[in-house]
């Protein structure tokens, strides 16, 4: 029987090529019509710590990283102890046999990369080397690796001929070598090729991409994991008439330039973790109470404090949610796929200018560096945000009225003060309590503009019902789609709306007996912020800075449903 199925896991020591080599075999198999996900944990030193990357090869449209190994790659012995347990019984593990060998191990085959990647004459070739030997393991076809290769180096340059030529005798070599060990998983079956055109991107990446496709003009940012690349994206690509990316020398100056440029009518973003948003509490703060147009991409890491800033976890909900003193509730879009990120990113500008106020978009550190392969947005019809601007004569009161006011821009007609005092409707400051109650309520309401009814669905006559958020929406509907096989009586709803929620799903969600809420953090915030709101939510919790495996899922729903099930029919 074919496989529709691959996981494969390298495991080492940064600096080893452990990431390039999941990505290699990542981008190699969507050429040729294969669906591909990427997983990668490291250590935060530039070199060196135990690394490990897992790529999911599939027929079919992938949703997590894997919970299995078909084949480990062990780089180092260190990793191979850390990791054989993972394999599964009719694995394979292939080790570097230059560093180490494995004895009693009937799985296990040793291969020499480096020394292999030598004899071609290309040292940087030990790489190729590993994708041959996984090419022979599931039968995979040589010209699907041969045309990767000349794709990928083939630049235009004197030595690229060399090159190619070098990297297809590695591939040859690491296939033949595995060849003579006997060991074969099957065939992976033949790719069934999407119909839209594939695009290979990573999380970070693609909110890039959506910011600059919803008409960003301005973006500021501090080099912080895992944000960075970022900043690095629009430094290179933020550029043109009325557009400017730059670093500066802190997470303060980040927030408050992308003040000065949304008061000054730009579309503005930056992007930061944890420690950055906790910096930027008071800016944001400023921007609530004066109405400013602004994107926070916050890409969570594990905290607090330094914590684990190489590692994911989905802990930072209600720093972002409520991250200044006084009475404020930020917009949240929360990105759960690769895709998400880019569209969320659209979604973000899109709200700022809408309700002219500060938006966070989350992200987390396992869809930063996920590399995956989604449909190729349309940039076409990707419309850019624009806010209502004030177009009258001077004498205009810019915070009149109970929801949203026209805009003005300075420099163009109507007074605008953007006061972070408490104001009256011009902008000036005033400690009278009727102004203040008029002004938060304001405020709030503006938040309204932006709620939709967009949302997904699946069984919702059952009275359990599942809500996964950001990145942990993947493992969670690949366990409820085992657990909808296996007949288990509950039902499925996901946005990437956090706040405001989508009122037809939050009227539903008010209705369910239980609704399990998987995230990756020690308090349960989201649960927490939903019980808050008349929802009987609880969460099932993971802190350990890697994403939920789909059958951990399986089971604790499966515990919660039929307790929950048993104490109703007690009732």
């Amino acid at each position: 029987m074919q496989m529709r199925d691959f996981v494969v896991r390298f495991a080492g020591e940064g600096g080893q090529g452990v990431v390039t080599s999941a990505e290699g075999l990542a981008q190699s198999s969507t050429q040729v019509g294969y669906h591909a996900l990427t997983f990668a944990t490291f250590p935060s030193q530039i070199l060196g710590g135990p690394t490990w990357t897992q790529a999911r090869i599939s027929v079919d449209p992938v949703l997590s990283a894997g919970d299995d190994v078909n084949v480990l790659v062990a780089f180092n012995r260190e990793a191979y102890d850390a990791h054989q347990q993972d394999v599964l019984k009719d694995g394979v593990v292939i080790f570097n046999s230059t560093e180490f060998e494995i004895e009693g191990d009937d799985r296990s085959f040793g291969l020499p990369f480096e020394e292999l990647a030598k004899s071609t004459g290309n040292n940087r070739a030990a790489n190729m080397v590993i994708m041959g030997s996984l090419a022979h393991l599931i039968n995979m076809p040589q010209e699907h690796l041969i045309s990767f290769v000349q794709e990928r180096f083939n630049r235009g340059r004197t030595e690229d001929a060399e090159i190619i030529k070098s990297n297809i005798e590695a591939l040859s070599l690491g296939r033949s070598h595995i060849a003579e060990s006997g060991f074969s998983l099957g065939e992976l079956a033949p790719p069934e090729k999407p119909k839209e055109q594939q695009v290979m991107i990573k999380g970070n990446e693609a909110v890039s991409v959506g910011a600059m496709a919803a008409g960003l003009d301005f973006y500021a940012g501090y080099p912080i994991s895992p944000a960075t690349p970022i900043l690095l994206y629009m430094e290179r690509n933020l550029v043109g008439k009325d557009r400017l990316a730059y670093q500066v020398s802190s997470e303060i100056e980040a927030i408050t330039a992308i003040i000065g440029a949304g008061y000054a009518g730009k579309r503005a973003m930056t992007a930061t973790s944890g420690p950055g948003v906790s910096l930027m509490s008071e800016g944001l703060g400023l921007a609530w109470i004066a109405e400013i147009p602004l994107v926070v991409v916050n890409v969570q890491r594990g905290g607090p404090a330094t914590g684990l800033p190489t590692k994911t976890e989905q802990s930072d909900l209600f720093g972002c949610m409520f991250p200044a003193h006084g009475d404020v509730k930020i917009p949240i879009i929360a990105a759960g796929t690769v895709e998400e990120c880019f569209y969320g990113a659209v979604k973000a500008i899109e709200w700022a200018e809408k309700y002219q106020g500060p938006v966070i978009l989350l992200s987390e550190m396992a869809l930063a560096e996920r590399v995956q392969n989604i449909t190729k947005p349309d940039l076409s019809k990707i419309q850019e945000a624009k806010r209502v601007e004030y177009t009258g004569s001077n004498g205009y009161l810019r915070y009149a009225g109970d929801e949203l006011s026209p805009m003005p821009i300075p420099g163009n007609p109507g007074a605008y003060v953007a006061n972070g005092s408490e104001h009256d409707h011009m902008g000036d400051t005033t400690h009278l309590g009727e102004h203040h109650v008029h002004m938060t309520e304001r405020r709030f309401r503006k938040v309204k503009l932006l709620e939709s009814d967009d949302y997904e669905s699946d069984q919702t006559d059952n009275s359990i019902a599942i809500l996964p958020w950001g990145g942990s929406k993947g493992p969670a509907q690949e366990a409820y789609n085992d657990l909808k096989k296996a007949g288990l009586p509950v039902s499925w709803y996901y946005t990437m709306f956090l706040n405001p929620l989508p009122p037809k799903m939050l009227e539903e969600l008010k209705k369910k007996d239980l609704v399990i809420v998987p995230e990756l953090n020690y308090q349960g915030q989201f649960s927490n912020i939903l019980r808050s709101m008349g929802v009987k939510a609880e969460s099932i919790t993971q802190y350990t800075g890697l994403p939920f495996k789909a059958r951990t899922l399986v089971a604790k729903i499966t515990e919660m449903t039929n307790a929950n099930l048993k104490e109703a029919t007690r009732a």
